[in-house]
């Protein structure tokens, strides 16, 4: 690897900072990763020939200066596309009860509302109905026993949203337990 094109990089090191990134970050990432000296003039030169192609090509990204520094962002005129995507991202998170009626439903499926309620002590109607609109749950038939309830499972969207191919991959109790989760002594 080497430093022939430091536009490139420059380019790569701007868009992946998750805020913005000045002229000495970059200088000091590249003598480090090359051990070249770059001048902090060439950058700025180098900055701004990459601001210019983004605004030649009419993309919806730019790059700017902010903070003290340079990142790329979304151009202004497309900010009710992206607010509207974020309203519905945060529509899309689970609280708490939610949460733990997933991991219920997870970890003991199929299972039927009752035992859910039984295990968490409330009423659950809601918070399940809520994890079948997100299509996190499924309904996997009727539980043969009196008044045939439902019973729930995960979806497939559940097992590709936590990378998980089966109930058997989900965490198990002594992988998530920690010291501080013990009471007492322990004995061997």
């Amino acid at each position: 690897m080497s430093l022939d094109k430091p536009e490139n990089f420059i380019e790569a090191l701007i868009f992946s900072s998750d805020k913005s990134i000045n002229v000495d970050e970059i200088r000091q990432v590249l003598e480090e990763a090359f051990s070249k000296k770059l001048h902090s003039e060439r950058i700025m030169e180098i900055v701004d020939d990459i601001r210019r192609k983004y605004e030649a090509l009419d993309l919806a990204l730019e790059l700017v200066f902010i903070d003290g520094g340079y990142q790329f962002l979304t151009r202004k005129e497309y900010y009710p596309v992206i607010n509207q995507l974020q309203i519905q991202r945060s529509k899309k998170k689970l609280s708490q009860a939610a949460l733990e009626t997933l991991a219920i439903i997870a970890y003991k499926q199929p299972i039927t509302k009752l035992e859910i309620e039984q295990i968490r002590g409330v009423n659950c109607d809601y918070t399940v109905q809520k994890l079948l609109e997100k299509e996190l749950t499924t309904i996997m038939g009727k539980a043969v026993t009196v008044g045939k309830p439902i019973l729930y499972g995960t979806s497939s969207l559940f097992m590709d949203y936590f990378g998980i191919n089966s109930k058997a991959d989900l965490p198990q109790l002594a992988d998530i337990q920690t010291e501080s989760s013990t009471i007492g002594d322990q004995v061997e």
